[in-house]
């Protein structure tokens, strides 16, 4: 399934202050800025301060991203969806730049839908503070960065991995109709960005699914396999922030007490939906906070919660089908699912790599490789069967 691609539109678009700073001198250095791989082997979260290799560019992308959600604001979509709101293509020509904004609308409408006012967005995102810099025990090639406040995510993607998102975008933001409490990441732009003459990179915004951060003790990242799937912790005391993954969890259990089962049935509902997309090597992100002994059992938000589940896209699938939940009275309550003692926060990212021939190449190569083992490339029907049971034999 191709994404469709009609006719950009560019527009000449004043920046904010910081991002004419960060254009003026950028020309010379446009292939050093989109290194996004810091050269040492340090692992956590920095600042993008002036200095900083990358503070150029992150200026660039708050100016673009500061005035492309002004678009939204001064133009927002009315009416019923339509098809090209999924395939419009905004370019915006700043100094010494240009932001291009994919299906604009599409994600106008998503993030509507999630209750998440545009100018929140545009103050998060935009010039207001440095983002942060996060350096990922990940082995792809992508680069994150998190907003000033930590609350969205944004990531690098190589051109067919965007080219995938925005061909399923449409049956994507339908699986969140039907389904609201689903534990898929909520992506909410994607965006192209051209220094000078040079050549277009691409990253995506999402919700973080680890906010708030305050309180979190344990990140980890779990594909339900063993072959490379091991980091070493950080040393005892250390203010590095790591995501482990699978072999770290050894040992471990997630406690949910009665949410167990809707935990079971989304985790079904939700690779379900990907495996029809044919996707594949996507992620459970889960972190561990302590609930304080008065945050632990029935409270009195109760009733604000049940309200708070209800909201949402309108679906004329049944409340039992649509697999919903009390949610949480906090910030990010759809990735946040309390135990008796222990909050979770929980959510499937990358949902980009589609299991075409190279990735049937990698498994062959694998296989032969690693005999007896399990690995992350094999189809997505295993893939997702395989991570269900993860969760079944890791939950209680």
């Amino acid at each position: 399934m191709a994404a469709p691609s009609p006719g950009p539109h560019e527009v000449l678009t004043p920046s904010p202050e910081a991002g004419h700073r960060a254009a003026t001198s950028s020309s010379g250095r446009r292939g050093l800025l989109w290194r996004l791989r810091h050269k040492q082997s340090r692992l956590g979260l920095f600042e993008i301060g002036p200095g900083h290799e990358l503070h150029q560019l992150t200026c660039m992308m708050q100016a673009g991203l500061w005035a492309a959600t002004q678009v939204s604001m001064d133009h927002p979509p009315t009416g019923l969806p339509t098809e090209e709101d999924f395939s419009e293509v905004l370019t915006q020509v700043h100094e010494g730049f240009e932001l291009g904004t994919l299906a604009g609308p599409a994600f106008a409408r998503l993030r509507r839908s999630l209750g998440l006012a545009e100018e929140d967005y545009q103050a998060a995102l935009g010039p207001g503070g440095p983002y942060l810099q996060f350096l990922s025990t990940s082995k792809s090639e992508a680069s994150f960065f998190l907003s000033h406040d930590q609350r969205f995510f944004l990531k690098t993607l190589r051109r067919r991995e965007v080219r995938a998102l925005l061909a399923h975008l449409p049956r994507y933001v339908q699986h969140l109709q039907r389904h609201p409490h689903s534990l898929l990441a909520r992506l909410l732009g994607v965006h192209s960005l051209r220094v000078a003459r040079g050549k277009k990179k691409y990253f995506i915004i999402m919700q973080s699914v680890f906010y708030p951060t305050s309180r979190i003790s344990e990140r980890y990242d779990i594909k339900g396999c063993e072959v490379s799937r091991w980091v070493e912790p950080a040393p005892e005391g250390s203010p590095l922030v790591l995501v482990l993954k699978d072999l770290n969890f050894q040992g471990k259990t997630i406690n949910l007490g009665p949410q167990r089962s809707w935990l079971l049935r989304q985790m079904e509902l939700d690779t379900a939906f990907l495996r029809e997309l044919n996707v594949l090597d996507y992620s459970l992100l889960m972190a561990f906070q302590r609930l304080h002994e008065d945050e632990q059992g029935p409270s009195s938000g109760l009733i604000f919660r049940t309200a708070r589940s209800m909201r949402g896209v309108q679906s004329l699938e049944e409340p039992e089908a649509q697999n919903r939940r009390l949610l949480p009275d906090t910030p990010n309550a759809l990735h946040i699912l309390d135990g008796p003692e222990q909050r979770y926060f929980l959510g499937l990212v990358d949902l980009a790599t589609v299991y075409g021939l190279r990735k049937r190449l990698e498994h062959l190569w694998k296989t032969l490789r690693y005999p007896g083992r399990t690995f992350s490339t094999v189809s997505p029907t295993r893939y997702a069967r395989r991570l269900c049971q993860w969760v079944e034999a890791h939950t209680e």
